[in-house]
């Protein structure tokens, strides 16, 4: 199938193939016999199938580029898999266009390996693995070049066709904005929201404050429960003595006065340290690292909460 029409009434209408959107489609024939219905029908199925052992699944989402999601995918995979020794937990990567964690855990060299059960994440940990599109590339420094309806067939491609075993969480990196990607992620998880919810980051900044807004919105038109939001970048620790320092004032209160008016948690602020930055960039454990960091204590503070959230 190609790309639907921009004011498309979707599958499972009553006007499918019938509404005058839908004129001059080339899917006009088939959404009218039910055929697409049934296709997605059929790819949700594989997905919940392929799900049907993971208990929670934890989107890392936000309106705003920039705000530091792949970093704090990382951060929080990483502290909870250390926290929980004796669970599973791997991370999804659908950032198509620029994926990153391959490299932020060290296994930017790994490769995929597929079997009979279907493709295999990599492994950083007994506990921890990965998947992203960036094992599947040539090279690190080749461009992704594709329009939305491929994205969302790789996107399928990961939830169906990778074998996830028995996962206690499954955490999602996503990529900016609030379209293609994140449609087809809940999209596909439609048949399998029991255990889905979101963390939402922020950086101090009403800029990003004003989109983050926007994916709240997002998660509550589609019905996607929000764990709560995190205010990343928060500080500056300063790498020889540890004292923090405020470099992004917020002016209108923050993310936590945002989480206040929209009514939903604040998680808590995790500050910028160059250690952390430096361990992404050369794939090491940043826990291991800086163990006293303050952005470590602050992680685990979230992190805590996140396992109260999906746990009691």
């Amino acid at each position: 199938m190609q790309a639907p029409p921009e004011h498309c009434p979707g599958v499972e209408s009553q006007d499918a193939g019938k509404a005058s959107a839908c004129a001059g489609c080339p899917n006009q024939n088939i959404c009218s016999s039910g055929e697409a219905s049934a296709a997605k029908d059929a790819l949700l199925s594989v997905v919940t199938d392929r799900l049907k052992d993971v208990r929670h699944k934890l989107l890392v989402l936000s309106g705003k580029g920039g705000v530091g999601k792949s970093t704090l995918t990382y951060l929080l995979t990483r502290t909870m898999a250390s926290e929980r020794p004796a669970r599973n937990f791997s991370v999804l990567d659908i950032d198509i266009c620029g994926p990153s964690q391959p490299r932020v855990f060290g296994v930017a060299d790994e490769q995929v390996h597929q079997s009979g059960s279907g493709w295999s994440p990599v492994y950083v940990d007994e506990n921890l693995s990965v998947m992203s599109i960036g094992f599947l590339l040539g090279s690190p420094d080749d461009a992704i070049i594709w329009r939305g309806p491929k994205k969302n067939g790789m996107i399928r491609q990961f939830l169906g066709d990778v074998d996830w075993g028995e996962l206690d969480y499954l955490v999602v990196d996503t990529p900016p904005g609030t379209s293609d990607e994140h449609l087809s992620a809940v999209s596909f998880l439609e048949d399998s929201r029991e255990g889905l919810a979101a963390v939402v980051v922020t950086t101090p900044q009403e800029l990003s404050l004003l989109d983050v807004r926007k994916e709240i919105n997002f998660c509550r038109k589609l019905k996607i429960p929000i764990v709560g939001v995190v205010e990343n970048m928060a500080g500056f620790v300063c790498p020889s003595c540890t004292k923090e320092s405020v470099i992004f004032p917020p002016k209108s209160g923050g993310a936590q006065k945002m989480a206040e008016d929209m009514e939903i948690p604040f998680l808590g602020r995790i500050p910028l340290d160059p250690t952390l930055a430096k361990c992404c960039d050369q794939g090491k454990d940043f826990l291991t690292e800086r163990p006293d960091s303050p952005a470590v204590k602050a992680t685990r503070t979230i992190t805590g909460k996140i396992f109260n959230y999906f746990e009691n």
